[in-house]
């Protein structure tokens, strides 16, 4: 799916720090400013002018290895041969910032908001057209990032690093996330919605600025990694993957997992896996809802006549009142997945589909066809208990087999008006996207 976006984002202009700047000061000013949530850009003295790629990192407390990252982002640049500029998104307290200045790379100070949050400070600042993500940490090796560029110029608008695919030294996964987690959440993701990625949690991955820009990012913390993979399959990116060198953490240096304890990588687990449960809701409720409503409507319509034998079972009240529920579950699970597929509204296409397919018209001439149909079908059954003293014989009258189905025609009723409407509500707030045609 082609992007065009209509969405102009700007920033307000950098600081030019020159040799004769006092960085620390201007830091110093900056951090106090930072209190009021501003993002501050300092521009390094020897600055690249018409970046065609941007390397965009956030970073906090990185000291230790921010200057060795900052040179192998430019010796990865330089051997790529592509003009680049470093953006370090910072919210350190310490001279992390003037450590990736000196090296050249420009630095936004921006408050502690969280993983995602720093990416999302990022996008105006951003100059490049491609836009290259990792950390700060020298786990992944930036000196390598030509394969990036050529996936980029072929067309592709996300490309993933995958580790599983490249190359992952001794000690520098744990177990837990190597063998278990990793795998499995990438599983997860896979069969919910039928890609084939190797490594969805890997930190080094790209994009192109129109569709960063496109899929408009959200969440505040780790989970953006899988808001972005799930969003470049909402959205139809053209996707591909890449190799990368994962490597260990340098002596003296304690991963951001690590400084947050123990229950951190759960923690981290948990709210990625809830990211793709709710960008993926419409998944475990179409399909299941549809599958639901069938069987609801084959134990109850075929025995609303009477009992129906089938081999050793014999189809009575009781089939027909699972039937009921599976029915009307169903049907209201497969409705709120429309509902959900047109509020995600990620095309124009999947904002329309189910407005299309449900009119309003059509949907209210249906639940007023059904409750006509569900009266009809209980009042032999309301009619016999006034006859009978407001007493029912015992089960197993054909007016009650009629009745349950009446009542079930009621409920699909009652659900088809109340989700039209809902539906049709939701697809008169959806609003247009960037990058819509």
């Amino acid at each position: 799916m082609g992007l065009e976006t209509t969405v102009l984002r700007t920033a307000p202009a950098g600081v030019q720090v020159t040799a004769g700047t006092d960085v620390p000061g201007l830091l110093r000013t900056l951090s106090a400013n930072l209190a009021g949530a501003e993002c501050q850009l300092l521009i390094p003295e020897q600055d690249v002018a018409d970046p065609e790629l941007s390397i965009v990192i956030p970073a906090m407390n990185e000291r230790i290895t921010i200057a060795q990252f900052v040179e192998w982002c430019k010796e990865g640049l330089a051997k790529a041969g592509v003009a680049g500029e470093i953006l370090i998104v910072d919210s350190s307290s310490d001279e992390t910032p003037a450590v990736a200045l000196a090296h050249g790379a420009r630095v936004l100070r921006t408050p502690k908001r969280g993983l995602g949050r720093a990416y999302i400070d990022s996008i105006p600042y951003i100059r490049g057209r491609y836009v290259l993500m990792g950390d700060a940490d020298c786990t992944y090796d930036f000196r390598e990032i030509s394969g990036f560029l050529l996936k980029f110029r072929a067309g592709f608008q996300f490309v993933m690093g995958s580790r599983f695919g490249g190359y992952i030294e001794d000690g520098s996964m744990p177990a837990l996330h190597r063998y278990f987690g990793t795998p499995l959440t990438t599983w997860i993701l896979n069969r919910l919605y039928g890609t084939s990625f190797t490594d969805i949690h890997c930190g080094m991955r790209g994009i192109t600025r129109e569709a960063l820009e496109t899929i408009e990012l959200e969440s505040q913390s780790w989970e953006y990694a899988s808001e972005m993979v799930l969003k470049s399959v909402c959205f139809q990116l053209p996707t591909a993957e890449v190799p990368v060198r994962f490597l260990k953490d340098q002596e003296g240096r304690l991963s951001h997992m690590k400084r947050g304890g123990w229950l951190e990588p759960w923690r981290a687990g948990w709210i990625n896996l809830r990211a793709m449960l709710l960008y993926g809701a419409d998944y475990f409720l179409l399909r299941p809802g549809l599958a639901a409503a069938a069987a609801g409507l084959a134990l109850t319509l075929p025995v609303t006549l009477g009992p129906v034998p089938l081999g050793p079972v014999t189809l009575s009240l009781y089939w027909m009142l699972l039937g009921l529920t599976l029915a009307v579950a169903g049907v209201q699970s497969f409705f709120l997945g429309c509902i959900v597929q047109t509020l995600y509204a990620y095309t124009p296409e999947a904002a329309r589909r189910w407005t299309r397919a449900f009119p309003y018209d059509r949907g209210m001439i249906l639940s007023g066809g059904l409750l006509a149909a569900g009266i009809a079908l209980a009042a032999p059954l309301a009619a016999a208990y006034v006859q009978q003293g407001l007493r029912l014989a015992s089960p197993g009258g054909k007016e009650q087999y009629m009745a349950i189905t009446g009542l079930l025609a009621v409920a699909l009723s009652f659900v088809n008006f109340c989700s039209t409407l809902v539906l049709h509500a939701v697809s008169m707030r959806t609003r247009v996207r960037p990058g819509w045609r």
